[in-house]
């Protein structure tokens, strides 16, 4: 089973369905036999990297003032927490994602190390309130994720390196008609966007897991089974003597 997954670091929700994803995984018989690639969606390639002014000052003007970007910001802590996430979004440093998006391609080259970085990425950001837009911080979580500090740092330092692959994913999206993350499509078949509840996402996978491994059918070569000796919940029937 493949589930194709865009997102953005700086976005709460993909955060939020990642864990929704997750819990709906674990009641999947067939977990092991899912493969997750994650798609990179900057949902401002503009954006500039932390500059000191806080979450609420960048939400402001985007929710019609302080007070609206605080309702927000207050409905979206309890909804993460309402999935086991703790979001500090009152010390969060806003920032440009492209080399958090980079590292996460060069992490998708060296093994499994990409679903840790992913992880670990999101929870710096939104948990930790870390500046995953300055080099320095990436690299320290690249290593706690496993990959080698040395080649994060190579990698990072040369803004050519998997820049086009980054670019790559979001043409894409523009060509699927993505507007907006977290976007989901599964087996090439099936789409979803939005923070979708878990029980949503089960749905979905027990509908691939049915697919994948539908009931079988047989193509019956005896049409009278009774005559030749058979029993059922009735009871047997007793196929005559040959003479």
């Amino acid at each position: 089973m493949k589930i194709e997954i865009w997102s953005d670091i700086a976005c709460p929700f993909c955060y939020i369905a990642k864990q929704n994803l997750e819990q709906a995984l674990n009641k999947l018989p067939s977990k092991d036999h899912v493969n997750i690639e994650y798609k990179s969606f900057e949902l401002d390639p503009e954006a500039p990297l932390y500059d000191g002014k806080s979450y609420i000052e960048k939400l402001a003007p985007k929710f019609g003032g302080m007070e609206q970007a605080k309702q927000f910001m207050s409905h979206l802590t309890q909804q993460a927490e309402n999935v086991g996430l703790s979001f500090q979004l009152d010390s969060l440093k806003s920032t440009n994602t492209l080399d958090a998006h980079r590292l996460l391609k060069w992490a998708n080259t060296q093994g499994k190390e990409e679903a840790t970085l992913n992880e670990k990425l999101l929870n710096a950001y939104f948990t930790e309130s870390r500046d995953v837009g300055d080099i320095n911080t990436l690299v320290d979580i690249a290593e706690a994720s496993g990959l080698n500090r040395a080649e994060a740092l190579e990698v990072l330092s040369d803004k050519s390196r998997f820049t086009e692959q980054v670019r790559d994913d979001q043409h894409q999206a523009r060509e699927y008609g993505i507007k907006g993350v977290p976007f989901f499509i599964f087996n090439e078949k099936y789409a979803l966007s939005g923070a979708q509840q878990s029980e949503v996402l089960s749905q979905v996978l027990e509908k691939l897991w049915a697919e994948e491994r539908p009931a079988a059918q047989f193509e019956m070569l005896s049409n009278d089974s009774a005559g030749k000796g058979l029993c059922t919940d009735e009871g047997c029937a007793i196929p005559p003597i040959e003479s």
